[in-house]
């Protein structure tokens, strides 16, 4: 079993829902070890969009890196994912951040997560989570980075246990 850092998003329809519809997929294969609390964070990049819903898990799987992300893509497809401009509005997004210390650079993917450290609704809530892992590339703790963050998009905390099944920080 390998751990692996997820961060989910959703600006688009039900966006709690959502989210909550990618982690009950998600557990009926693999094993999540600690959820986020949700948090309210306006758009980065492309700010002409809705506000969005994030958060982060961590999960056990037996997966390897490209079949989890063709598993991820099948779960945002399920849930409502339809294809819109690059970093565009989103029913459901759903990152590989970190696969264990594993780094991959291929035109499929790659780990870490290219921009993870500029973003501060990724950041925060893995740091909720882990906030001493050592990013493989960075070799900083994520508490680190995020207090290094220049991001300035505004990210509120709407929720602790937010999706039942008990988890919360």
């Amino acid at each position: 079993m390998v751990e692996v850092y997820l961060a989910l998003g959703s600006n688009l329809g039900d966006r709690r829902q959502q989210l909550i519809r990618a982690v009950k997929l998600l557990q009926k294969t693999e094993r999540i070890l600690m959820i986020a609390p949700l948090y309210l964070s306006s758009a980065y990049g492309y700010t002409d969009q809705p506000d969005f819903f994030n958060t982060a898990l961590v999960m056990e799987t037996t997966a390897g890196p490209f079949d989890l992300l063709k598993f991820l893509k099948s779960i945002e497809e399920i849930v409502g994912r339809k294809q819109r401009i690059r970093w565009g509005p989103r029913e459901i997004d759903i990152d590989i951040i970190f696969y264990h210390d594993k780094v991959l650079n291929t035109p499929e993917l790659v780990i870490p997560h290219p921009d993870f450290h500029n973003r501060r609704f990724v950041l925060q809530p893995l740091a909720d989570l882990a906030p001493d892992f050592i990013s493989p590339t960075h070799r900083r703790s994520v508490q680190e980075l995020l207090n290094q963050c220049t991001d300035k998009t505004t990210i509120t905390q709407i929720a602790t246990e937010w999706c039942g099944n008990g988890f919360q920080i």
